[in-house]
């Protein structure tokens, strides 16, 4: 892999990174301001902060791999 497109995968790492923080903080805020009422949204919110937690792992797996040869 050149170093351009490590460059690139090393930005989507980024992108990816922020957008599981967000979802986390959607969690975060669900537990403290809005349970017990707010229960029904713990489903989607979580596998929302599990989808991008899980694509900023996998883009970060890639990543290593890449930097490592």
């Amino acid at each position: 892999m050149s170093e351009e497109e490590i460059a690139v995968l090393d930005k989507e790492v980024k992108k990816l990174k922020r957008i599981a923080s967000e979802w986390a903080s959607q969690l975060h805020d669900l537990v403290e301001d809005r349970l017990p009422a707010g229960y029904h949204e713990i489903p989607g919110i979580s596998q929302s902060t599990y989808d991008a937690c899980k694509a900023w792992a996998d883009a970060t797996a890639r990543l290593n791999a890449a930097q490592k040869g």
